[in-house]
């Protein structure tokens, strides 16, 4: 047997951040660990999606905030087809709501860009081992403090309708943005006024931006 067929097989990573600086820096921390190959890089959900196809990485390390959508399209995306693959996101955003939006969506780590780079590689690793299992620093805490929160709970699909409603878009622009029927946004829309006891749009925005529900995946 060779020296080659010794060598255990590496974990395969394809990074994702609109931020080229930030892709480079974290290529590099994983390039230092022999055991982790980056194996592509995308800037967008399209281009992540497009990488992933084609490099069927062991593992993918993307960033919450992207330009054409989230993180979490990325990972929704690939858990309908794949559970097996380490999703990990990487993002300066780490309140609750991000926590809780990307443990929903199938994600298998959670790590706060203040995170040192080896950290982002731990998390890398436990996802290839574990990619069901959610593994976050913060999540106790944030699990604690939900627990005595008493603001009403919007399910994850009603947190990214409220948002849309926030940013001016009407009943049929949030269908096709969500991928959704209109019949199935309206029923989302009636809902969210239900659990904030609204009767309309304005009464629910103002409503949510006191209990500060406005804060989800958004910066």
């Amino acid at each position: 047997m060779t020296a080659q067929e010794n060598l255990e097989p590496t974990t395969t990573v394809v990074l994702v951040d609109d931020h080229e600086l930030i892709r480079t820096g974290l290529a590099r921390s994983f390039e230092r660990d022999p055991a982790m190959t980056i194996v592509g890089q995308a800037g967008s959900v399209a281009q992540a999606l497009s990488v992933i196809s084609a490099q069927r990485p062991t593992v993918v390390v993307t960033d919450l905030q992207l330009p054409d959508g989230t993180g979490l399209d990325i990972i929704r995306a690939i858990r309908k087809q794949n559970q097996e693959m380490g999703l990990v996101v990487l993002t300066m955003h780490s309140g609750d709501d991000q926590i809780f939006a990307a443990m929903e969506a199938g994600a298998s780590a959670f790590v706060g860009k203040d995170a040192p780079s080896k950290e982002v590689v731990s998390a890398a690793k436990h996802a290839a081992v574990s990619p069901k299992t959610f593994l976050c620093s913060n999540l106790a805490g944030a699990m604690l403090r939900r627990a005595n929160d008493d603001r009403p709970r919007l399910s994850e699909r009603e947190q990214e309708v409220l948002t849309l409603l926030a940013e001016g878009l009407g009943t049929a622009a949030i269908a096709g943005k969500l991928y959704m029927s209109e019949s199935t946004a309206k029923t989302h829309i009636a809902k969210i006024y239900q659990k904030l006891g609204a009767t309309n749009r304005a009464q629910a925005l103002v409503t949510a931006m006191r209990l500060n529900l406005l804060s989800s995946v958004s910066p």
